[in-house]
């Protein structure tokens, strides 16, 4: 069996839940789904009763969810508990005089694998939230599905244990063309960084990054203005306003730097552009975590990485499509922002992890 038999890139919402539906209800063994929120709303409720209805037909349903991210509770999934679906809520929030840190680890993976013969890696959560947005879900068919089908597992074994052996969860996992990285929860240990570093540091030809948070960390913001000095078309694209504003107001922090280096900063302006996705030269990553502290240092996360040229080609054009509806960063705008807005920059920067 071949490591990928057939590849999709999917970018509205409303497509990638239609296309998500359709291969659960023609599921026939196993569906795993695992994601960061899922929500009690038009598309979470058909969700839940699409799996409800396949578990009462004999397929195997585990679906795995953050308790922080995730506004539900059993209640809203008792009858697919009923009819033997295996629900689980990833790390349950623990009362302590510090809740916030004691709580700031979470599950940011999205992830849907069908009878582990299909799988997407996605971007969009289970809910009406972001149906407007922009967002990106790679769908594989092959044995690739094997492998992500074993990070979800190991993933789901965890429970609620807040004290485990990192090192064995984030060994990075590699076949044919592909690696899969899984980072977890940790400062020692930032694969997908460290990755997306390396990447960028080789590169000599071009690099488009599609993020909607953006807060490098100094060393990712090292790479990307070297790479600029030497002669790299880089395209930074993030959503002209993100669905959190303190993120947006610290981001511009860093943007007139990165501007006076080269780097072309193009603004998405239809809605939230939150697809996560780098093409570094030849390379590609798509998966779960946004290039910011936060995904790095706090969050379980997982990306595919590859070189096979006709995905790339595919992410490509996910880009030109995006690229087509933006506008250029606006450095001497920037540069006039008020006294009020630059302070406001400052005050927020000590906290850039947490946002």
């Amino acid at each position: 069996m071949e490591l990928v038999t057939a590849s999709e890139v999917l970018s509205d919402p409303l497509k990638i839940y239609e296309r998500m539906l359709y291969d659960i209800s023609c599921a026939k063994k196993t569906i795993y789904l695992e994601t960061f929120r899922f929500e009690n709303d038009h598309i979470g409720i058909k969700f839940k009763n699409y799996l409800a209805k396949r578990a009462r037909e004999g397929v195997r349903i585990m679906l795995m969810m953050d308790d922080w991210g995730t506004s539900v509770n059993k209640k809203f999934f008792k009858e697919l508990i009923e009819v033997s679906g295996h629900v689980l809520f990833f790390k349950k929030l623990r009362l302590s005089y510090n809740f916030f840190l004691t709580n700031h680890e979470r599950n940011h993976r999205k992830l849907l694998i069908i009878d582990e013969q299909i799988v997407y890696i996605s971007s969009n959560n289970i809910t009406n939230y972001n149906l407007n947005w922009r967002e990106i879900s790679l769908r594989l068919e092959g044995r690739i599905s094997l492998i992500f089908s074993f990070t979800f597992m190991r993933n789901w074994n965890l429970k609620n244990t807040y004290k485990f052996k990192k090192a064995s969860h984030i060994q990075i996992i590699k076949d044919g063309n592909f690696e899969i990285i899984r980072d977890v929860p940790s400062v020692r240990y930032q694969k997908m960084r460290e990755k997306l570093i390396h990447m960028i540091k080789q590169s000599g030809n071009g690099i488009i990054l599609e993020t909607p948070y953006f807060l490098p960390t100094y060393r990712l913001m090292d790479a990307l203005i070297k790479a600029a000095r030497r002669g790299v078309k880089i395209t930074l694209i993030l959503p002209k306003h993100s669905d959190v504003r303190t993120a947006d107001i610290l981001r511009n922090h860093y943007l007139g730097r990165l501007h006076l280096t080269g780097i072309n900063i193009q603004y998405y302006l239809p809605s939230n552009l939150h697809s996560k996705l780098a093409l570094i030269d030849d390379q590609f990553y798509i998966g779960s975590s946004n290039l910011d502290y936060r995904s790095f240092r706090y969050m379980f996360e997982i990306g595919l990485f590859g070189d096979e040229s006709d995905l790339w080609n595919k992410l490509k054009q996910h880009t030109l499509e995006t690229l087509s509806e933006c506008e250029s960063f606006n450095y001497d705008e920037w540069s006039k922002r008020g006294k009020t807005t630059k302070l406001l920059e400052r005050l927020l920067l000590p906290f850039k992890h947490f946002f």
